[in-house]
């Protein structure tokens, strides 16, 4: 079976991070043994594509880069962490079903003052009707 073997250009536009990202990723340990060619270039495999997915992942849901650290270093210590990766992950999922319910309650009361503006130009325009 062959493994599709990526530059760190490649993974850049394949993962939508920037090459310095990725440089800046693997120098505080989020991305741990990456590999090397005979000239010192990077070679990502698909496995780290997934990881980098998972980590734009947490990123965006706004788990801090510390927490990021610290499940990543979890990771690279092997199945004896995963009951710690669990406990991370799900107060982080606590902490991200928070965040959804306060811009749903957000949302309502956008929705509400889009609605009593609405009324208030029908009723400045004479118009009853909608």
């Amino acid at each position: 079976m062959t493994t599709k073997i990526f530059s760190i250009q490649k993974m850049a536009k394949q993962t939508g991070l920037s090459v310095h990202t990725l440089r800046y990723y693997e120098k505080i340990g989020l991305l741990n043994d990456v590999k090397r060619d005979e000239n010192g270039y990077r070679q990502y495999g698909e496995k780290d594509i997934l990881w980098i997915e998972f980590l734009i992942r947490l990123k965006d849901t706004g788990m801090s880069i510390e927490n990021m650290k610290l499940f990543s270093a979890l990771r690279s210590e092997g199945d004896e962490t995963i009951s710690a990766r669990i406990k991370l992950l799900e107060s982080h999922q606590n902490e991200v079903q928070k965040q959804i319910q306060s811009l749903k309650e957000n949302l309502n009361k956008i929705e509400e003052k889009i609605l009593h503006y609405q009324a208030l130009e029908e009723n400045e325009d004479g118009n009853t009707t909608r």
